[in-house]
């Protein structure tokens, strides 16, 4: 007999597939996973397909399904090159979860997917761990995942993440730009920080300055990584509780993600339509006036990158304002209202006009930032 022929589990591990530390990374997990499991999910954990008991949707008179996919971008780069991996789980979800609150739906599940050079069990348990916690926060199942390994792909310590999840609505509930009137106002919901847009051209600069994420830095007012893995703030569960206490208030939402200020705006505003954010409302975060430093520009040149304090956006109607920011702070989300929608005919230029393929409004940014 051959002496290089191996059992099959033998020849992949050669080939650099360890499925026993993917085992392994999958018993770590399973409480996390499995506390965000209500009566809805069936099936326990580990099964081929997630399954989600949808029988109350019968109390629906038109139920819509919202669904939402994303990653983390390069952020994920910064957590292997400090070595932490338990808060970018929540950022995960905040780009997939949040995207379906802009709606105005409730989350019902949510399913993950890592990709990884080499399956070390307690880096995935981390990650998993993370979503599992956000998850819980925004109200969302999490009822399956994948975690692949692709050695010769990825290097060892590489990895990268998305996810998927679907929420549901009543139809005559749906929020968007076909609520939108002249007189709303425009309510800026604070980030926690960079969240997880923009971090090419963070990257960047760091490395134009010959600083690496394992660098303290005083500028930045810590060790460079942690600084900038400060997670994703999650807006789910604030803006459907502000949703059940303002009927008919709410009119849209819009994250602020890739793209920026503007063009995200815009893409929940009615055609036709405008408004001027006014800069003089809010300041930036030390972390974007410490990186725009570092890179010689101005805070204006990426606000079309970096979201610079705004993680949310709520048009809401002009008697409600008060109310609406009182209810968004009090909950811990600094609020404020940074302008108007107005329909009157009007010049656009230097207005940024939809966005992704939406005929929405036109939105700018005017003023100078508070200090």
């Amino acid at each position: 007999m051959n002496s290089t022929i191996h059992d099959g589990s033998t020849s992949y591990r050669a080939a650099g597939v360890d499925t026993a530390a993917g085992d392994l990374a999958v018993s770590l997990m399973k409480q996390a996973v499995s506390a965000t499991h209500g009566p809805e999910v069936l099936g326990g954990f580990g099964g081929f397909a997630g399954l989600y008991d949808v029988s109350f949707l019968t109390s629906y008179t038109r139920p819509l399904l919202a669904t939402s996919t994303d990653g983390v971008g390069t952020k994920v780069a910064i957590a292997q090159a400090i070595d932490k991996h338990d808060t970018i789980g929540q950022d995960l979800v905040g780009m997939v979860v949040d995207d379906i609150v802009v709606v105005g739906a409730k989350p019902l599940f949510m399913t993950d997917y890592i990709a990884c050079g080499k399956v070390v069990p307690e880096r995935i348990a981390d990650i998993v761990a993370g979503i599992a916690r956000a998850c819980s926060a925004t109200g969302t199942a999490l009822v399956g995942g994948e975690t692949a390994e692709h050695p010769g792909l990825l290097g060892p310590d590489d990895y990268d993440v998305a996810g998927a999840a679907t929420g549901v609505i009543e139809a005559d509930a749906l929020l968007g730009a076909h609520l939108v009137e002249d007189g709303d106002a425009v309510i800026a919901l604070e980030s926690s920080g960079l969240h997880s847009n923009g971090f090419s051209l963070v990257r960047h600069i760091l490395a134009q300055r010959g600083i690496a994420f394992t660098d303290t830095s005083s500028e930045l007012g810590g060790l460079v990584g942690e600084v900038l893995l400060e997670p994703t703030r999650l807006y789910t569960a604030p803006l459907l509780d502000l949703i059940g206490r303002h009927p008919g208030a709410i009119h849209s939402l819009s994250h602020v993600t890739g793209g920026g200020i503007a063009a995200n705006l815009a893409r929940v505003l009615p055609a036709g339509s405008w408004a001027e954010v006014d800069r003089s409302t809010w300041s930036p975060a030390p972390v974007f006036r410490t990186l725009s430093d570092m890179a010689g520009s101005s805070l204006e040149s990426a606000e079309g990158t970096w979201n610079l304090g705004i993680g949310f956006f709520a048009i809401v109607k002009a008697d409600a304002v008060n109310a609406v920011i009182a209810d968004l702070t009090a909950g811990g989300i600094p609020a404020w209202q940074a302008g108007t929608v107005h329909t009157g005919a009007r010049d656009f230029s230097g207005f940024e006009q939809g966005a992704k393929g939406v005929d929405g409004g036109a939105v700018r940014l005017v003023g100078s930032y508070s200090h």
